[in-house]
């Protein structure tokens, strides 16, 4: 075998091994668990004219106000928890590209120069010697062959780490979008009950004025004056107590949005009132798995599974490689001149004998590792399946109640009404007059409470489908992701 023959073979020999050691992994065969969850979402049957899936259904189609609209897209550019989502992406990608680095062999350069002075009593001649010695190489150091997968595994592991949190940035979006929705929404029905309040209070000023006047030409007694006067109190108390409620939030709005509330898209009592597109109420258990942190939990087991396979690749012998080939010369000058070629290549096997159980106990570290990670996944449906049902069950109570609180409030200016009349005529006491001024102002507040109630359960059923992450359809840059993961 000739001299040059010999690099050509250490180098068919590497590519040869490189090959094989992409061809195994000792991971276990990945199978979803099985949900622990009823096969159904809710017993009523699909809305007819709701067809588009939920996950599909853009924020700004789900949300028609305008105003609405141009707040999410402010929370989404300015949010400093999605903007650390997003950072948290950049670095698993980052950690990523270090596994991933590892299935391939480094290549450097490397340059030298080696100068030695023997003094004269250690040199045969006598003489003192100054000896020098020129280098240049091309080559990698300790590159594993990966026979086993025990590198493959790890940069499995990682890039699931990156999908894991690329579906945690999306989760904190989802929720993001659904926060400044039902903040937007509280803030416009804290607003309709302070409107609500000074608009009591005032009636009601005006009231105990015209039942001074009356006392005053001894028409009423001073008991219809103070009860006049309870009226006014608690009325102005509920102006002060919605006052401090509407303040708070504004600043929980400002909080999600990252930057102050601008004015023209602060709500007006119109919101109260404002309606959504229709979502199903019968649906399979199986859009769950559209959530972003069902599937972020489903990531984090994929990525505990890989690891299991690394884990028993260290059971096995472990293959390193480390070669360079170059020029070498005691001058400078003859540095790349004929005949100053030189090569190495070093192999090196590692094979565990007896590590204490260390390889073992790492084994055991990742099985109970996946074991987590598949409890977590099954709670991550039970919990999406719970919020789903319960907002499905609250859906159809709360628009009962909304009838329910209607008719009282229709029915209490009823009565209201006639209580006056008859007061006016002497029929009835003063007190009945506020009685049904109390039961109307109740009835007032109470049907915008439960208007609230039933557009943040709209809200909360959008965000438990996966609604909220697309604008309008799918975005462009969204499909590649989902084609991805």
């Amino acid at each position: 075998m000739t001299t040059r023959s010999r690099p050509r073979l250490a180098a068919a020999a590497l590519a040869a091994l490189a090959f094989l050691g992409g061809c195994a992994s000792l991971a276990p065969d990945y199978q979803r668990p099985a949900a622990p969850v009823p096969a159904q979402l809710g017993t009523a049957p699909a809305d007819a004219s709701a067809t588009t899936p939920v996950a599909d259904i853009g924020w700004q189609s789900f949300f028609a106000d305008e105003r609405l609209q141009r707040l999410i897209a402010l929370a989404l550019d300015n949010n400093r928890d999605l903007r650390i989502a997003a950072l948290n992406i950049e670095r698993a990608r980052g950690l990523y590209g270090v596994q991933a680095a590892d299935a391939l062999p480094s290549v450097g350069v490397a340059g030298g120069a080696n100068a030695q002075r023997i003094p004269g009593d250690l040199n045969t001649s006598g003489q003192s010697v100054v000896s020098r010695q020129y280098s240049a190489t091309l080559g990698f150091s300790a590159y594993e062959l990966d026979l086993f997968g025990r590198v493959r595994s790890l940069r499995e592991s990682a890039q699931q780490q990156v999908f894991a949190t690329e579906e945690a940035r999306r989760a904190t979006h989802v929720s993001l979008v659904s926060q400044v929705a039902a903040s937007w929404l509280t803030l416009a029905a804290d607003l309709a009950r302070q409107q609500l309040a000074q608009a009591t209070l005032k009636s009601q000023s005006d009231t105990l004025r015209l039942t001074e006047r009356r006392f005053e030409l001894g028409v009423s007694s001073d008991l219809d004056v103070q009860r006049a006067r309870t009226t006014v109190e608690t009325a102005r108390a509920d102006v002060a107590r919605f006052a401090g409620q509407v303040q708070a939030d504004l600043q929980a709005l400002q909080l999600l949005l990252g930057t102050p509330v601008p004015p023209e898209l602060m709500p007006g009592t119109e919101a109260t009132a404002l309606a959504f597109t229709p979502l199903p109420a019968g649906l399979s258990s199986e859009v769950l798995l559209q959530r972003p942190d069902v599937a972020q939990a489903e990531r984090d087991l994929l990525a505990a599974n890989a690891t299991i396979g690394a884990a028993r690749a260290a059971f096995f012998p472990r293959i390193s490689l480390t070669a360079s080939i170059g020029t070498a010369s005691s001058s400078l000058s003859g540095l790349f001149g004929s005949g100053s070629g030189i090569w190495s290549f070093v192999p090196q096997l590692a094979l565990p004998i007896f590590d204490q159980g260390r390889n073992r106990a790492n084994l055991q570290v990742a099985q109970a590792d996946r074991d987590i990670r598949v409890a977590a996944y099954e709670r991550s449906i039970q919990a999406a399946f719970r919020e789903v049902a319960d907002a499905l069950a609250q859906r159809q109570s709360l628009a009962e109640q909304l009838a329910a609180q209607r008719a009282l409030e229709d029915a209490a200016a009823r009565a209201q009404f006639l209580s006056q009349a008859r007061f006016e005529r002497g029929v009835d006491d003063f007190l009945s007059v506020l009685d049904a001024q109390r039961s109307l102002y109740a009835a007032q507040q109470g049907r915008l409470t439960t208007a609230l109630a039933q557009q943040v359960n709209a809200v909360t059923l959008y965000k438990a489908l996966g609604g909220g992450w697309a604008a309008t359809t799918r975005t462009a840059d969204a499909a590649p992701a989902a084609a991805q993961r």
